[in-house]
C-alpha cells in the first residue's frame, strides 16, 4: 500500500505543479526547466569521455551543505567530471552556472521510466545525495546498475516515516544505501534502532565552508563605512513575518544600534515601506555612497548574494525564516561569533539547536522577548566574550566532516582514475 501511495503522491505533485504553472512563476520553472530534459541531458554529455561523479541537492539550502563536498572532491579527483542535480527551481535556477560542477540538470521526477532514462544517460560511477533526498525509484535503479549510493548531511528525527511500524516501503529504500552520514549521533542512533549499520557520523559539511569563507572574507567597503565602529545588528534573509517582530524592535533600538538588513526577497515595495518607516534614516545599499553613508541608521541590502561577507560586521545577528517555513543558515553569522536571534520554527536545524542549548543563540518568539534578550547581552562584555568563544569551540569541533567524508568516498572510487 505504501508504494501505491507514493507512486500516486508523485505523480499527482508532477500534476499539481504543472497545473499551477500558468499562475505560479516557480511552478512554471519547474515544468518549464524539464522540458526536454533528456534531450538536453545527452547533447551536454555526448563529448565527454570522462567518468562521471553524480551529486543531487532539492534545493539551495541542501545545495550549500553539500558544496564543500562537491568543491572539495573536485580539487582530489580531477580525473572525475561532475554532473549536479536540483528538483527545486530555487536551487537550479540560483546555481545553474555554478563552475564547481561541470554539468547541471534539473533532476526528472521521480519515476521508474525517468531514472532508467536518466541512468542510461549519465552512468555515473557513484552517486551522492545531499541531506533529506530519498527517491525510490533512483535508489532502486542505481541499486540495480550496482552504483554506489550515498546520503551526506542526512538527519533524522523519531517521528519520521523510517522508524514507524508501517514504514517498511521506506526503509527499504535506505537500505539501497551504500552508506549514509549522518550530522549527529542522534540520527545514527535512530538508524541503528531499524538495523541500519552502514552509518558514520560525519558532521555538517557547511561548517567547513562558513569556517573557509570567514578566514577569507572580503571586507566591504561600503558596508564598512555604514558601520563607523557602531553597534550593529545584521538582519539576515528577514520575511515579512520576521519584519513584524523586528521593525518594533529596531524602532526602539535605534538610536544606539545600527541595522543591515537583507530581505530574502528583493521587492521595491517591501523596501519602500521599510523606508517610509524609518523616514530619514534609511539608505539603500545600491544608493549609498561612502562619504554619506554612515550618518544613516538603517542600510538596506537590495542585492542578492553577499549576506555571508556582511555578516563580518555584526556585533549582533538575526537569522530570518523561523517564523515561516523555517530557518535559515546561522553557521554564516556564526563564523564570525556574535550572538544570534531567530524565531521560534528551528527544530529542524542541529546546529541551530546546538547554539541555543549553549546559550549562544537565542530564540524569540516576539518583540518583547527580543528586546529582553538583547538587553541580556548588549552592552555586557563578558556575556559577548563568552558567546564567541562557545561558538567558535562549537565551529571547530564540528569541522572536517568534507575531509571525513571524501576519505570514506574514495574507497568507491575506481583508482585508475584518482
Amino acid at each position: 500500500m505504501s508504494k501505491i501511495l507514493y507512486e500516486v503522491g508523485v505523480r499527482a505533485y508532477g500534476m499539481g505543479v504543472r497545473l499551477a504553472a500558468p499562475f505560479l512563476p516557480k511552478a512554471a520553472q519547474w515544468v518549464n526547466g524539464r522540458k526536454e530534459i533528456f534531450e538536453e541531458i545527452r547533447s551536454k554529455l555526448q563529448a565527454n569521455t570522462a567518468p562521471l561523479a553524480w551529486f543531487h541537492c532539492a534545493s539551495l539550502g541542501e545545495f550549500e551543505q553539500g558544496r564543500p563536498l562537491i568543491e572539495a572532491f573536485k580539487q582530489r579527483f580531477p580525473g572525475y567530471k561532475i554532473v549536479l542535480t536540483f528538483f527545486s527551481p530555487s536551487g537550479y535556477e540560483v546555481r545553474k552556472n555554478y563552475t564547481g560542477a561541470d554539468f547541471i540538470f534539473y533532476l526528472p521526477l521521480d519515476t521508474a521510466h525517468n531514472a532508467h532514462q536518466f541512468l542510461s544517460l549519465v552512468n555515473p560511477v557513484l552517486a551522492v545525495f545531499v541531506k533529506y533526498e530519498f527517491w525510490h525509484h533512483y535508489t532502486k535503479a542505481l541499486r540495480k546498475r550496482h552504483i554506489p549510493l550515498f546520503s551526506v548531511s542526512a538527519l533524522f528525527r523519531p517521528n519520521q516515516i523510517y522508524f514507524r511500524k508501517k514504514g517498511g516501503f521506506y526503509r527499504r529504500i535506505l537500505e539501497r544505501f551504500t552508506h549514509i552520514y549522518t550530522q549527529n549521533a542522534e540520527s545514527a542512533q535512530l538508524l541503528a534502532s531499524i538495523n541500519f549499520t552502514k552509518v558514520s557520523t560525519a558532521g555538517d559539511t557547511r561548517v567547513d565552508r562558513v569556517l573557509q569563507t570567514a578566514a577569507n572574507v572580503v571586507p566591504i567597503p561600503l558596508a564598512e563605512a555604514f558601520k563607523d565602529n557602531a553597534p550593529t545588528m545584521v538582519i539576515g534573509s528577514s520575511w515579512p513575518e520576521d519584519l513584524q517582530v523586528l521593525l518594533p524592535f529596531m524602532q526602539e533600538q535605534v538610536p544606539q544600534l545600527k541595522f543591515i538588513l537583507a530581505p530574502h526577497e528583493i521587492k521595491d515595495k517591501e523596501l519602500s515601506e521599510i523606508e517610509e518607516q524609518f523616514p530619514g534614516q534609511v539608505i539603500r545599499f545600491s544608493k549609498a555612497d561612502a562619504a554619506t553613508v554612515a550618518t544613516y541608521r538603517i542600510l538596506l541590502i537590495d542585492n542578492i548574494g553577499m549576506l555571508s561577507s556582511l555578516y563580518q560586521y555584526a556585533d549582533y545577528a538575526y537569522v530570518g525564516g523561523a517564523f515561516g517555513k523555517g530557518l535559515h543558515n546561522t553557521l554564516e553569522p556564526a563564523a564570525f561569533g556574535p550572538p544570534i536571534f531567530f524565531g521560534p520554527k528551528y527544530a529542524k536545524f542541529q546546529e541551530a539547536k546546538d547554539l541555543v542549548d549553549a546559550q549562544a543563540a537565542f530564540c524569540v518568539k516576539s518583540t518583547q522577548e527580543l528586546n529582553k534578550k538583547f538587553l541580556a547581552v548588549h552592552g555586557n562584555p563578558a556575556a559577548l566574550q563568552k558567546i564567541r568563544a562557545t561558538t567558535q569551540a562549537y565551529l571547530q569541533k564540528q569541522a572536517g566532516a568534507t575531509d571525513r567524508i571524501l576519505t570514506s568516498l574514495e574507497y568507491w572510487l575506481p583508482s585508475r582514475q584518482v
